[in-house]
């Protein structure tokens, strides 16, 4: 099997190469053959450069924006490069331990899953204990989700996504920003016959605002009004 990990990154110059080696370090099995492709949103503070030089030593794909334009765009550009027959979304911030992804692949190389969701609530593993209001948004935009999809997902906001790409490939994503979490989902729940979700739990390190997280109120309220869009049409 083919896995294509795509990392959007904007402006992650003091993590970027610690993320990237320890994705690239990890064993994925003898089953699996991975191409990481990283996607530069027009990042100002020296990312750029570095991950030039990254890719360039390390032997991963780069692709450069020249405008900022968001995380689902940046994402929609890498999907649009992968070759894998499965895509994963990665983030450059070091809040998802990349040693999770083999927990992410097991139901996908055992036959029994088409897409697979991390999920930061269903794990025993230690988790950084930050924002109450996050929590309850998430949990909020979830039931949600659920209640227009018929799944039973617990984190539908979650970085970690494993997708089978020809089911990607029958979407029409649109969300530039962070409203791609609830469009993606609602559209592959949507696709016939519905295609296999599995959710696994996964460790999580957030970030606060000091240290560089990026998503905040007003993208819950762009998620909400996704949901409700994506709820009545495509």
């Amino acid at each position: 099997m083919k896995l294509s990990i795509v990392i959007p990154i904007f402006n992650e110059a003091g993590v970027l190469e610690t993320a990237i080696r320890r994705l690239l370090e990890v064993d994925l099995g003898p089953e699996v053959e991975s191409e990481l492709i990283a996607v530069d949103d027009c990042s100002t503070d020296g990312t750029r450069e570095r991950l030039l030089a990254l890719g360039e030593e390390l032997g991963f794909r780069v692709l450069l924006h020249g405008e900022n334009r968001g995380k689902g765009a940046a994402l929609r550009t890498g999907f649009g490069a992968a070759t894998g027959e499965f895509v994963l979304i990665q983030d450059a911030d070091l809040e998802y331990d990349p040693r999770d992804i083999p927990s992410l692949l097991a139901p996908v190389l055992a036959g029994q899953a088409d897409i697979v969701y991390g999920s930061r609530f269903t794990s025993g593993d230690a988790h950084r204990v930050l924002y109450y209001w996050h929590y309850v948004a998430n949990h909020v935009l979830t039931a949600i989700c659920d209640a227009i999809t018929n799944l039973n997902l617990t984190d539908m906001e979650v970085c970690y996504k494993l997708i089978r790409r020809d089911l990607l490939e029958r979407i029409n994503l649109r969300e530039d920003r962070f409203g791609f979490e609830p469009e993606v989902t609602i559209k592959l729940a949507r696709l016939q016959p519905q295609p296999r979700f599995w959710e696994v739990g996964i460790s999580y390190a957030g970030r606060t605002y000091e240290e560089g997280k990026k998503i905040g109120f007003r993208d819950g309220v762009r998620a909400l009004w996704c949901l409700l869009r994506y709820a009545v049409a495509d």
